[in-house]
């Protein structure tokens, strides 16, 4: 299993992201499969998730009207859209699924 993250990068506040998550190892149209972020001095927490066919979506509080997150299971990824980004966004973005953490990619959002 393997759940490789990229789109991360450094951002000014009120911009957008888009980060994927390539997953191989699984057959990834049977899982759940969401976004964590871990900022500094914090703990790991969920941000979305989405259902195995995509049909369902969840979101932090602090996210909603924000960030979406969707999948393609043809091509085994998962995406998290980040608008309106804020400073308190900054964190490592983490894909989860299969019991399998992504190697996570950095967020930050400053000017």
């Amino acid at each position: 299993v393997q759940l490789v993250e990229s789109g991360g990068g450094l951002v000014q506040p009120g911009g957008s992201l888009r980060l994927s998550c390539a997953a191989s190892g699984f057959t990834f149209s049977r899982y759940v499969m969401s976004w964590f972020r871990q900022a500094p001095g914090k703990s790991r927490e969920l941000v979305a998730e989405i259902t195995s066919r995509g049909t369902s979506t969840d979101y932090a509080d602090s996210v909603k009207g924000r960030f979406t997150i969707s999948r393609d299971n043809a091509k085994n990824t998962v995406y998290l859209q980040m608008n309106s980004l804020r400073p308190e966004d900054t964190a490592v973005y983490y894909c989860f699924g299969n019991n399998h953490w992504g190697q996570g990619t950095q967020v930050t959002v400053s000017s």
